[in-house]
């Protein structure tokens, strides 16, 4: 386990291994022809991972574009000196507008009224407001309507103030790429491009893999493609395991901050859900609750490492605070615990090791979650 300096206000933190993260965005460039782009998205502070730090490793390693979810992560970034293209990912309200221009982030756009209010802006600041225009294949989520496409551009292409930097669908089943749904989507996204292309108009960059497609179809890889999950280290389905060779990015840990005996039959935590089975049973408690992303539904039922080996987690898991029970097992001495050892709720610890996706399965989620609630309050420290 690394050894590193912790955060000083709390002992439970979340560690960031750039190494991993930078050799994740390589591994995902080996996909790639040599004029394909990688757009990184770093939404919900890089999932989790911190959007800033993870950007400026991101950006050493070859990224070309970062995309986020809102306005603010994009200033956020600006602010921070990240100097690639960023997209927003959906269209914001026309009162963000002034930040997306004076900030150079390209939102995305899909209603006639928020592109030309868009371009009046961009005319009255002297500038060209570049935009990247959202297709709705069947996600039913955001976009245009590909069928409607080729008449929407004609309503908004006239304004000089405006500049198409790219087209983009986002794909609802890319985990099967031989699904009649995948197919579907793909089908409706060639059309619609063809018909700009046909008509004339500059489509840009042209988009539409998210981590999975950009792993299991190549022949969907067009102009660039957009990887979040991936580059944390974490797969988006199964069948993406066989195509790379990901590193996990995020670990999450804690160290003891109370070690004590109680006796047998006394409970442990709100509603005493665990009672001490006998004595010599070693109560420790680790500063981490479900407001760090420590989901309550785990309590009872999960796991952490603690020199190697697995510990139960015991009690309910409170909002700031979770308690791990040490039992002497005959053919298995673990050692005691004391105030400040380190205990690894997700990562490795010598031969043993909890995944992001042991815990989303305990939880009935997906890893995506998982690492975005315990990015949410916990500190980070980079590697």
């Amino acid at each position: 386990m690394p050894q590193q300096k912790v955060p000083e206000g709390r002992w439970s933190w979340v560690e960031i291994d750039r190494g991993a993260l930078r050799r994740n965005l390589r591994a995902y460039k080996s996909l790639l022809a040599p004029r394909q782009k990688l757009c990184c998205v770093v939404k919900a502070d890089a999932y989790g991972h911190g959007a800033v730090e993870c950007a400026r490793v991101l950006h050493s390693a070859g990224a070309d574009m970062f995309a986020v979810a809102t306005v603010s992560e994009g200033v956020e970034l600006r602010e921070a000196g990240i100097k690639s293209p960023i997209l927003v990912l959906s269209e914001p309200p026309e009162t963000a507008i002034s930040q997306l221009i004076e900030h150079d982030i390209m939102p995305t756009i899909y209603t006639v009224e928020f592109a030309l209010a868009y371009g009046e802006h961009a005319v009255q600041a002297g500038t060209v407001g570049k935009y990247h225009l959202a297709i709705e294949t069947g996600m039913n989520r955001i976009g245009v309507h590909y069928a409607d496409v080729l008449e929407f551009c004609r309503n908004i292409n006239f304004h000089r103030g405006l500049q198409c930097d790219g087209v983009f669908t986002h794909f609802a089943t890319a985990e099967d790429v031989d699904g009649w749904d995948y197919k579907l989507q793909c089908r409706r996204f060639d059309e619609a491009v063809r018909a700009l292309r046909d008509a004339g108009f500059d489509c840009g960059a042209v988009h539409c893999d998210n981590t999975p497609a950009t792993m299991l179809d190549p022949s969907t890889h067009y102009d660039m493609v957009r990887v979040g999950i991936g580059l944390y280290g974490l797969y988006p389905c199964e069948a993406a395991r066989r195509v790379l060779a990901l590193e996990p990015v995020m670990s999450v840990r804690a160290r003891v901050t109370r070690a004590a005996y109680p006796a047998m039959g006394e409970g442990v935590g709100y509603g005493y859900t665990y009672r001490v089975p006998r004595t010599a049973v070693q109560i420790c408690t680790l500063p981490i609750g479900y407001a760090d992303g420590l989901s309550r539904s785990l309590s009872n039922r999960m796991e952490v490492l603690y020199r190697g080996e697995r510990v139960r987690q015991v009690g309910n898991i409170c909002m700031d605070q979770c308690m791990v029970e040490i039992q002497q097992k005959p053919i298995q001495q673990t050692r005691e615990a004391e105030y400040g050892d380190v205990m690894t709720i997700i990562g490795r610890d010598g031969d043993a090791e909890i995944t992001v996706d042991e815990m989303a399965r305990l939880r009935n989620t997906i890893n995506y979650e998982v690492v975005c609630n315990f990015g949410m309050r916990l500190d980070k420290v980079y590697l």
